[in-house]
């Protein structure tokens, strides 16, 4: 029997966990007739500011806008503008209440399951190169050191001044392409140039404090006229790596902002690894000691050392110490309550924020500050963010199912003709429900159905590829002796 199409598939993958993936004639009437709320509050005049993105060059969908004003003795002035969703997506309408079912946007190899109409979240919410836009600007001091200072957050209204793409920004740094841009924006590449310091500065500021150092890859479908021609590694780059930093200073000033003013509000956690002994063991089997209890700061000098011996195997060992720490999740915390913070990022304070398009933690948390910037009481009260957050995590692994379902589903048709052969192969997961593993070419995983006694989470093995099926996705290998 045939294999459904892959975007067949993908709905009913989405249906089968819960997730919507198409909208309600009521959600689409209301994006595409939504009308701007006013806002209570100061709004600041930033359209002049020399504003810019980096994302993927296809994305539409544009969250955040960044900027930096140098200070004295080395000190950095760095505003993250946010894109104002909120501004035209009302707490409990019928796109927030389609919202707030599925929680994220859904990327599978099929196409884009997106969080809100398309109408919004890739045209009238996304931050669109020379169109004016309301956001929340988290505006932060960032020390010679790397450290975050005074930071404050207020809404404003801003211009994309230039449009960037990953990959040029990426070879423009690395002195292999040319001056991303059209030349239109003169401060352009001195706001590169500070980006990029600064993000290093910062990163090196937490690494030393605990923050890990991982190089995981995902699998991106590559396609030529249509047809699948094979699953890629999606490898990160310079200019990945600066975005990441400088989001993770905005969300980590976000969640210290919400606590001072007392609100209450949503966290993303790590807790400390449940494996940390398989951590120990394994770099014990490097001739490395960790110490007995979980220490992220050990972790970290640990994953510096193995980099630099060994740079081309770094991959694969990121890849074991994420299985091993394990996945992250959402949780409430009151304004004065404990944080459990985030053990691979070193943040005491962490908070999803600056994605409102396509999560919906982030959304939520926009409204608090909104809130708390215009002095009236939280949007939301400590109980319904409990269910929010339980919520928010349980769809995003749900989400996480699908598109891997999909990916499968897109790898039998690359594996159909490769019955019997073998690949070197790392243990992703050692559990009840079954033991998994991932291959390099094509970079994908699958379910190890024979030989699997014994084997555990970051273990290498060579498997034999024994059975597909397409319409489940599902990939099985035997472990070779």
């Amino acid at each position: 029997m045939d294999a459904p199409p892959l975007l067949d598939l993908a709905i009913e993958a989405m249906r089968s966990r819960g997730l919507e993936p198409d909208f309600p004639p009521r959600v689409v009437a209301d994006a595409e007739s939504a009308r701007p709320s006013r806002s209570g509050n100061d709004v600041r005049d930033l359209r002049k500011l020399p504003w810019f993105s980096i994302d993927n060059a296809d994305t539409r969908d544009l969250d955040q806008l960044s900027v930096v004003e140098p200070m004295d003795n080395g000190a950095v002035r760095l505003l993250v503008a946010v894109a104002d969703v909120d501004v035209l997506v009302p707490k409990d309408g019928a796109i927030d209440q389609h919202a707030a079912v599925n929680t994220t946007s859904v990327y599978t190899a099929a196409g884009v399951f997106p969080m809100l109409p398309e109408v919004l979240s890739t045209d009238r919410t996304s931050l669109h190169e020379a169109v004016e836009r309301a956001a929340v600007v988290v505006d932060m001091e960032v020390q010679a050191d790397g450290r975050l200072g005074a930071a404050t957050l207020y809404e404003a209204v801003v211009v994309n001044r230039a449009k960037l793409s990953y990959d040029d920004v990426s070879a423009w740094l690395d002195g292999r392409g040319e001056m991303p841009g059209d030349g239109s924006l003169e401060a352009l590449e001195a706001q590169l140039r500070v980006h990029d310091d600064i993000a290093r500065r910062m990163r090196s500021w937490r690494r030393a404090h605990g923050a890990l150092e991982i190089d995981t890859v995902s699998a991106r479908p590559v396609f030529r006229d249509g047809v699948l021609v094979d699953l890629r590694a999606d490898e990160r780059g310079r200019a990945k790596d600066l975005i990441a930093d400088l989001m993770i200073a905005a969300n980590t000033v976000t969640a210290r902002f919400l606590s001072d003013m007392g609100f209450p509000s949503l966290r993303r956690f790590l807790q400390s690894p449940r494996r940390w002994d398989r951590i120990e063991a394994l770099a014990t089997s490097y001739g490395e000691t960790l110490p007995a209890e979980p220490d992220a700061i050990a972790l970290q000098r640990f994953l510096a050392a193995r980099r630099d011996a060994e740079p081309r195997a770094f991959e694969d060992l990121s890849l074991k110490v994420v299985k091993m720490l394990g996945p992250g999740a959402y949780m409430a915390v009151q304004g004065d309550g404990a944080d459990p913070g985030h053990f691979g990022l070193a943040a005491s304070h962490y908070a999803h924020s600056t994605a409102p398009n396509r999560r919906y933690p982030d959304l939520v948390t926009q409204r608090l500050i909104k809130a708390a910037i215009a002095g009236d009481p939280p949007p939301y009260d400590l109980d319904a963010l409990r269910a929010i957050a339980q919520h928010c995590t349980d769809q995003e692994s749900h989400a996480d199912a699908v598109e891997r379902q999909v990916l499968k589903a897109a790898a039998t048709l690359l594996l159909q003709d490769r019955i019997g052969d073998t690949f070197d192969a790392i243990v992703t997961g050692a559990a009840p429900k079954g033991t998994f593993v991932r291959i390099a070419q094509p970079l994908l995983e699958g379910r190890l159905e024979r030989g699997f006694e014994g084997a555990d989470v970051g273990d290498e093995l060579r498997v034999r590829l024994i059975r597909l099926d397409p319409k489940q996705g599902h990939i099985n290998f035997e472990r070779v002796p």
